[in-house]
């Protein structure tokens, strides 16, 4: 059964404090640590956690019974009103040094129902005693489904005593604080418990034991200036009342208020509340103002982006695709002639192992593993800048939220440090650099340098057949002439001239080429890099600031009322 279905089962339905709202605050409360738990410190969830589990042990036992502790000082005469309000000499009395060592239970009705319960608070049961009998008559039944606790004292001097009473009080739904005319404004029972319980105003209750010592008079002044101080610790309107074990006409007013307590049967769920404003008190100084996931400013991503991109050797590769698109673009249009020297040296982007034939595949084929560049390993400068702009992206993200969420946007943004290189190194070799594709126009003018250098090859053997012939002393033949200069000569440095006429007038063309692809490349290869950048880094961040908003959302259900 889930903590929420517990609490509907247990309210039935009742409204008297706010059903619906309580179980709504529960499950925010559960939704919270939830999404928190994973990034904020242990310490400041314990409470949280320690209270979840508490709302549900308490509310899938009994709702028939309700739980009340007396507790108190030394001397206090909780023992002794213990006894008095049972009406049986149940716990043991002590004036000077403390005598209740273990919690003793009072239960008014049947005790077997109440059992589970008190193993759960942690009673022992040879402390367990029944308070109704045949010979009560109705006397009791007021009472029927109290359980009354009488707590080892908070000021004891066995430590085990002070621990107990700090871990019952934890337990019960309400506490009937006791004190005596000389020990009512010590500091450790208003320091350390009462301004503790101002969220518990509604099920707390204070009694001036041992009036009967007083003057009715005297018994005014103390019971006004002890109310004093409970407004000072913050738990103004809790009930003050004189009492007296000797005299059962001065415990009238107290056991009226335990009846009305036990009639109600709501004191579990009063405590549940008031323990859900304590924690969400608490839990108030983890959550600031609203911060979107996108909080991450364009600046600090385009910072990270640099970073990432020298890392990765973006100027290196957009340099090598500049000279690789100049050594192709000249090995395609220049003078044939030298072509093939030029093809002999190594095409720079193939120097890095960086495929040039990337063309569109088939979805199935994307899956095929990319290999390596042949790219330098980052120097030292360079890992140092990409950290401080990882932990730049972690501080721009925790700037407007509360400090307690630092460490966990650090961690974040610095989870996958150690994936980035391989993954910066990938998405380099997979970029289609745009060197996928020759130009049109290499191809023409490629065509027409052949045709020139045809030209002249076709002149240069016109002009050695000319020579051969004289040179045999075969009968010479004219070559035809355009204007003055014979048509071999024209074809040859025609050929020749215009060949390399050409080749000069392309470089200035070829190097504009070469800068735009540079350029394209290297706005490919940042926007690669960015999107490593997003994935590795900006994408942890933000999923601690989603979570960081559902925890806030949750929290204002939480602290609702």
């Amino acid at each position: 059964m889930s903590l929420v279905e517990k609490v509907k089962r247990a309210l039935g339905g009742d409204d008297r404090v706010d059903a619906q709202q309580l179980v709504e605050r529960l499950d925010a409360l559960q939704r919270f640590l939830r999404v928190t738990d994973p990034y904020l410190p242990d310490n400041d969830l314990v409470a949280a956690h320690t209270l979840v589990e508490r709302a549900g042990s308490r509310l899938a036992l009994s709702q028939d019974h309700t739980v009340v502790a007396l507790a108190g000082s030394t001397g206090s005469g909780k023992s002794s009103l213990f006894n008095a309000l049972a009406r049986l000499k149940l716990s043991p009395v002590g004036v000077r040094r403390p005598t209740t060592g273990v919690a003793h239970a009072c239960v008014w009705g049947p005790l077997e129902p109440a059992n589970r319960l008190l193993d759960w608070i942690g009673v022992l049961p040879r402390q367990r005693f029944i308070r109704e009998s045949a010979l009560d008559g109705d006397d009791e039944a007021a009472l029927r489904g109290l359980v009354l606790l009488d707590l080892p004292d908070f000021d004891s001097v066995e430590r085990g005593h002070r621990l107990e009473v700090d871990r019952l009080l934890g337990l019960v739904d309400q506490v009937v604080w006791v004190v005596d005319p000389q020990k009512y404004g010590d500091r450790i029972l208003h320091n350390a418990y009462l301004r503790q319980f101002r969220s518990h105003t509604d099920v707390t209750i204070v009694v001036l034991n041992q009036a009967d010592r007083l003057s009715p008079g005297d018994t005014e002044i103390v019971l006004t200036d002890l109310k004093r101080l409970l407004d000072e610790d913050g738990l103004t309107g809790v009930p003050a009342m004189a009492t007296s074990a000797k005299q059962p006409g001065m415990l009238t007013e107290l056991r009226e208020a335990l009846e009305k307590t036990v009639a109600e049967r709501q004191a579990s769920l009063r405590r549940l509340a008031g323990d859900v404003d304590t924690v969400a008190e608490q839990l108030a100084a983890t959550i600031g103002p609203p911060a979107a996931e996108d909080e991450i400013d364009r600046a600090t991503v385009r910072q990270l982006s640099d970073a990432l991109a020298a890392s990765a050797g973006v100027p290196a590769v957009a340099a090598a695709t500049e000279g690789a698109y100049r050594h192709r673009a000249i090995a395609s249009t220049g003078w044939p002639l030298i072509r093939g020297v030029r093809k002999l040296r190594p095409d720079p982007l193939k120097r890095l192992h960086l495929s040039t034939d990337k063309k569109d595949t088939e979805p199935s084929q994307e899956l095929v593993p990319v290999s390596r560049t042949s790219l330098p390993e980052a120097d030292a400068a360079q890992k140092s800048a990409v950290g401080l702009t990882v932990r730049a992206v972690a501080a721009r993200a925790a700037a407007p939220i509360p400090e307690v969420w630092a460490p966990a946007l650090n961690t974040a943004a610095r989870s996958r440090l150690g994936d980035l290189p391989d993954a910066l190194d990938r998405a380099v070799a997979k970029t289609d650099l745009g060197m996928n594709r020759k130009p049109f126009w290499w191809t023409a003018v490629g065509l027409l340098q052949w045709l020139l250098t045809i030209a002249a090859v076709v002149g240069l053997g016109w002009l050695l057949a000319g020579y051969a012939v004289r040179v045999l002393g075969l009968p010479a033949f004219d070559n035809p002439k355009v204007g003055e200069v014979p048509l071999p000569t024209l074809l040859l440095l025609g050929g020749l001239i215009l060949g390399l006429l050409l080749a000069v007038l392309l470089r200035p063309i070829v190097n504009a080429g070469a800068r735009r692809a540079g350029r394209r490349a290297e706005q490919r290869l940042r926007a690669s890099v960015t999107e490593v950048g997003r994935e590795y880094v900006v994408a942890p961040v933000r999923e601690v600031l989603h979570a960081y908003a559902q925890a806030r959302e949750a929290l204002t259900v939480v602290r609702s009322e």
